[in-house]
């Protein structure tokens, strides 16, 4: 395990090599409305300059028994259940490729993060968790802060998709369910507005509610629910949402 980890930080080390990104802040607003948690949660911020920790939720050692006195950035990689670090491994090496081969990697300051894995908790047992992560700030030598957000979801599905989706913020379009197996090619791609609907679907509203929030006609609305639903292959508004939730849209 402890040579899985250090693959990991190898990922992250080769990540600084890019040094042009400038330093930036994302905007609480974004922030704010990004942090969506459907189940039991903790939160910490990570400095991968020197992998320092702060910001820690009370919750991080409650769910885990961690040592508040004590803990490392290492002791919650190290949660990571054996079987899924290979995949949180190539998931990194994958959004390190992607954003700056594909996207831009001055857009990481525009994303959340989002995929799952199973980590162990307190009774010594492992359930699925909803990993998210935005990165807080960046500067011109590669490195920056991250608020890393971790929601057990095991009440929603045992299973993982081992996917991972890519949440646009501040008016950037989402990628969702990206296949490590295809590089990505055939990822799901939702427009601000779509992500939008879907959040007003999963409140509830109706297409006539949604379009006087939107500014929209009712019949553009279900335009976009026909491709919501297309596009994410759900049979259903309730897949959608559960499915949704699983990728950290909800």
């Amino acid at each position: 395990m402890e040579q899985d980890i250090q693959l990991l930080h190898e990922v992250w080390s080769s990540n600084r090599a890019v040094k042009d990104t400038r330093k930036k802040q994302i905007t609480f607003e974004s922030l704010a409305n990004s942090i969506i948690s459907t189940g039991p949660f903790s939160f910490y911020v990570i400095d991968f300059f020197d992998m320092s920790l702060s910001q820690i939720s009370p919750s991080l050692y409650e769910m885990h028994d961690f040592d508040p006195e004590t803990i490392t950035f290492n002791d919650i990689l190290g949660a990571i259940h054996p079987d899924d670090i290979d995949f949180v491994i190539k998931a990194e090496a994958f959004l390190t490729r992607f954003f700056s081969e594909e996207i831009g990697r001055e857009k990481l300051l525009s994303y959340k993060i989002s995929y799952c894995h199973r980590a162990k908790f307190k009774n010594g047992e492992y359930a699925l968790v909803n990993h998210q992560a935005i990165m807080l700030t960046m500067d011109g030598n590669g490195y920056g802060k991250s608020l890393n957000i971790h929601t057990r979801i095991d009440h929603l599905s045992n299973q993982n998709t081992y996917k991972i989706s890519l949440i646009g913020l501040n008016g950037e379009c989402s990628y969702m369910n990206i296949s490590l197996e295809d590089e990505g090619k055939d990822k799901v791609e939702f427009s601000k507005r779509e992500i939008d609907i879907i959040r007003a679907i999963a409140e509830g509203k109706s297409n006539e509610m949604i379009s006087k929030e939107l500014f929209i006609s009712p019949l553009t609305v279900k335009k976009h629910r026909s491709n919501i639903m297309e596009k994410s292959q759900c049979s259903n508004t309730a897949q959608l949402i559960k499915n949704c939730i699983q990728q950290g849209l909800l």
